[in-house]
Formats: C-alpha cells, structure tokens, sequence
C-alpha cells in the first residue's frame, strides 16, 4: 500500500498522549536552549559583565569538546539494554543534573574580574555536557517511536510545537518573571526566573519517560563496531547533507535571536516599553515570532499533502531568508512593519524545523537499508552536534561582531556600533538561511526514495 494513502496513515499514527508526551521532552530542553539562543550574550554582557568578544571566545572552546561527546554519547546510548529500552531510560536518570546545570549558569555567585569568566566556562561546558547527555537520547527516541516515516514526521510536528511553546514562554515570561521577581535586580531576576523553569524542565522530561515507548529495533544479528559505524556514517550522503543544513538552520536562527535584545535597546530603543499587559514590545516581538512558528508547524500535515518534504522545506526556507534580508530596509521607527514581517518569515521557519528533524530518522532508515546496521543514536547525535555548532558559530559571530563594531553595554551606541547589530540582525541570518535553503535542494531522498527503503526494511525484517 502506498505510504500517502489514508488507510496507511491512519494505523501508522501513534496516539495523542503519545505524540504529546514526546513534544514536552522539546519543551524542556528549550526552557533552556531558547534562553541561551534569545538571552545568553545580553545576559553575559549587560548582566553578568563580561567583554562581547570573550563571551563569543568562550561559546567557540565550549563548543570544542561536543565533537567528541555528542558521538560519544550517541555510541554509549546505542549500547545501552535495559527494561525501558535504549534511549528513554536518560530522560529519568539525567532530568535534575540537567536542571542544576542549567540554573548555575544564572546563579551569578559574588565574583570579580577574571573569576567570572572562569565560572562561566566551567558552568556552561557542564550545562553542554548535561544537554548532550539528555538530549542526544531524547533525540534519537524520535528515531525509534515507529518504523514510519510518516508516523515521524506526525511525532516531529509534536516535537516542534512543543519547542517552540517552550520558546513562546521564554520570549514572553523571561523579562517580565526578571523585572518582577528581582523588583528591578536582573541578576537576582535571572536566578529566580531560571531556578522556575529548571524545576519544570525536570517534570516534563520525566513525563516524556512516561508517556513514550520504542518500537524500532536494531536488525537481529547487527554487530557493533565504533570504527565501522563512524565509517558508515561519513559514507551516508544524506547524513551529511542534512547535517550542513542543520547547522546553517540554528546559525541563522540564534544569530538573529541573540542580538534581538540588543537591537530593541540600541536601535529602536524601545525595548523596555510596555505594550499589552506586562510585555514591552522585545518580548511581544520574540512572543510573535515564536507563536507563528507553532501555527506553522500545525499546518505542515496540510502541506506535506501536496508537496514533497525537500521542496516545501526549500521553498519556505528561502521565504524566511527574504524576510531577513528586507529587515535592513525598514525604518526603525516602524515596529508594526517590523512585527509583521517577522510573523510571516517565523511562520515559513516553523515547518522547515519540524521537517529537517523529522528527515533523521529517514537518514537512519536509509543507513540501516545500504550497510544493514542501524545507529540510531549515532545518527542522532549528529544532529544535535549540528544544533550545537550552530549555536556557536552564531554566538560567537554575535560576540565577535559587536566587539569588531565597537559596542559598549549601556551607553548610546556610535553609528558603527548599529551597524554591527543591525547586520546581525539581517543580512547575516539570511545568508545562513539561503545555504540551508541551498543544502535542502541537494538533499537525495525524496518521498518515493523513502517508501521503497521502509518497504524493503520492513520485507527483510519479516524475513529475518
């Protein structure tokens, strides 16, 4: 039966608590992650004190380490045999290291000088260290949730929903939760607010445990060998293509994120006035952002129908890249035009996100179907390396880029300095963005290509 047809689809889908679940596992991460993308290196400049360009050295030698621990950990957790499977047992066993690792880096202790660049190397290479090992498991979960990929891509959707929810409640709670629980002390603020969010980080990861089971197995008489696995990895084209656009997608989606606060502050100074309810209009950008991306997501099912996954994925992503490139021209006075736009470029980012993961678990499909071996979390920890380079190319190039362009926390800014944040903020995002665009069209396996390997994987199973 062909893998589009409505019976197929309706008995491959795993059930809502299920998929629901499993997006929450996102949502916690993102309590996080979405915190560093969007708050980090305001954090590390205008509140914690340290120079632009050291904040950005320090997200490059932080960052070094993952090229060995996310493999490493995608190794480890494909060996691991236990009652409750390969991958689920490290959403329990890692959740509370996880949330203390993640508060640290805002518990800003009484420091001075070079000591607080010390404390914020050593806290944010343990909050990696405790990502990498709760997340390159949670990751790979999606790979083995089901043997269809349409079933995936159903568990992606969920996946993405929930992380752009978690980034929907960053961008909406994080300053007002600062200015209220601090009573006007953003480091106070900082500590309180992340302490919040660690607490449920915690819960939602154990409820992800909860709710999910693996279904996909590895073929019965697989051997395991590490040399012969990372082989069969840089063999696997379509391994490597989606890894490249991977990392080009978070590049272009954190460099923007991390300069956001900057550029409301320092070029359209507005960004501490309220405009509905306790938000200021940074936080009701970033809100709206993050909002239009989950409507997006909702709607990739919709569009799936009538294209296929590389060339939606393509055609939407470069959507998002004229969206960026046409920030440059508006006035900066025109916020309504700006929140608009962003809406429309936010809404075509949300299923390309959900699609490119979505795609790992057809690359692992593809793998186990040419070397009969299948390294669903070797596969998987690539991509969440790719997630991770791209954050530190994006926030070094932040910190790099405002340090070259002279910028100074607190002072009004020289006009080199806003153009350092304004092409931050524009042309550089929509340069990544259209090498993402550009790594999509080439990527080898399309809709058909995918149904005759999960035909052929599924005939050699019953076989064996």
């Amino acid at each position: 039966m062909p893998l589009d047809s409505a019976p197929q689809k309706k008995k491959e889908k795993l059930s809502f608590t299920e998929n629901f679940g499993f997006g929450l596992g996102d949502m916690a991460s993102n309590f996080f992650f979405q915190t560093f993308n969007i708050f980090l290196l305001y954090y590390y400049t205008d509140v914690f004190g340290i120079g632009a360009a050291a904040a950005g050295t320090m997200f490059i030698v932080t960052r070094a380490l993952d090229a060995f621990t996310d493999p490493a950990m995608g190794i480890i957790a494909d060996r691991t045999n236990t009652r409750w499977g390969k991958y689920r047992p490290y959403l329990l066993w890692m959740a509370i290291p996880y949330g203390i690792c993640g508060y640290l880096i805002f518990a800003n202790p009484d420091l001075e000088g070079a000591s607080k660049l010390v404390y914020a190397y050593i806290t944010y290479s343990l909050m990696m260290l405790a990502y990498t090992a709760i997340n390159v498991p949670y990751s790979s979960l999606m790979g083995v949730l089901s043997p269809s990929s349409f079933a995936r891509t159903i568990a992606s959707n969920f996946r993405f929903v929930g992380a752009f929810g978690g980034g929907l409640a960053i961008s909406m709670f994080v300053r007002p939760l600062v200015e209220e629980l601090g009573g006007g002390d953003e480091v106070k603020g900082f500590q309180y607010a992340m302490g919040l969010f660690a607490v449920i980080s915690i819960l939602l990861f154990w409820v992800t445990f909860a709710t999910t089971k693996e279904r996909v197995k590895p073929p019965v008489d697989q051997k395991n060998n590490i040399w012969e696995e990372l082989g069969e990895l840089v063999k696997n084209k379509p391994w490597i293509v989606l890894f490249w656009a991977s990392v080009f997608s978070v590049t272009f989606i954190v460099a923007r994120d991390s300069v956001t606060i900057h550029f409301f502050k320092y070029v359209a100074k507005v960004g501490d006035e309220k405009v509905f309810w306790i938000l200021d209009k940074t936080s009701l950008f970033l809100s709206f952002g993050k909002l239009s991306m989950m409507i997006g997501v909702f709607c990739v099912g919709f569009f799936v129908r009538f294209c296929d996954k590389r060339a939606l994925a393509t055609g939407l992503t470069l959507t998002t890249a004229v969206c960026l490139f046409s920030f440059y021209f508006i006035p900066v006075e025109q916020y309504t035009l700006m929140v608009v736009l962003n809406i429309i470029g936010s809404f075509a980012m949300g299923p390309t996100s959900a699609l490119v993961w979505s795609m790992y678990g057809d690359v692992a499909d593809y793998g186990e179907h040419k070397f009969g071996r299948r390294s669903t979390g070797l596969i998987h920890s690539a991509s969440l390396f790719s997630l991770k380079m791209g954050s530190m190319i994006a926030g070094a190039l932040g910190g790099y880029v405002l340090a070259i362009f002279g910028f100074v926390r607190d002072v009004e800014q020289t006009d080199t300095a806003i153009l350092g944040i304004v092409l931050m903020f524009t042309f550089i995002p929509a340069f990544f963005a259209v090498l993402k665009a550009i790594a999509l069209w080439v990527y080898p396996l399309d809709s058909k290509k995918i149904a005759k390997i999960e035909a052929e994987l599924q005939e050699r199973k019953a076989n064996a």
